[in-house]
């Protein structure tokens, strides 16, 4: 035979719009959006940093283009000198860095 069903008390074990460890509001009826007086308020983004520079994207392209160039050109032309290698991939690291600023 099974034992009997036990009843869990189901519902609310806080009060109408609060949170556990909140206080409830004195009037909910003021507060139609249950929002409480404490939420944090989020200020509108400036215009300046809305909108991207024109020159970002063109310095990107510019910086992974010249990489690739000077790299190809030491392979090419260049044979002896590891140095150009180390500039290109310093223009294409600087292109991808250029690229996260890129709004």
């Amino acid at each position: 035979m099974a034992p009997p069903k036990r009843k869990t008390g189901g519902g609310r074990t806080t009060p109408k719009l609060t949170r556990p460890g909140e206080r409830p509001l004195v009037n909910p009826e003021e507060n139609k959006a249950g929002v409480h007086s404490s939420a944090r308020y989020t200020p509108p983004v400036p215009r300046e940093m809305r909108m991207g520079k024109p020159w970002v994207p063109v310095l990107m392209l510019v910086l992974l283009v010249l990489g690739g160039v000077i790299i190809m050109a030491r392979n090419l032309a260049f044979s002896g000198n590891n140095w150009l290698t180390i500039v290109g991939l310093a223009c294409i690291l600087g292109g991808l860095y250029t690229a996260t600023k890129w709004r």
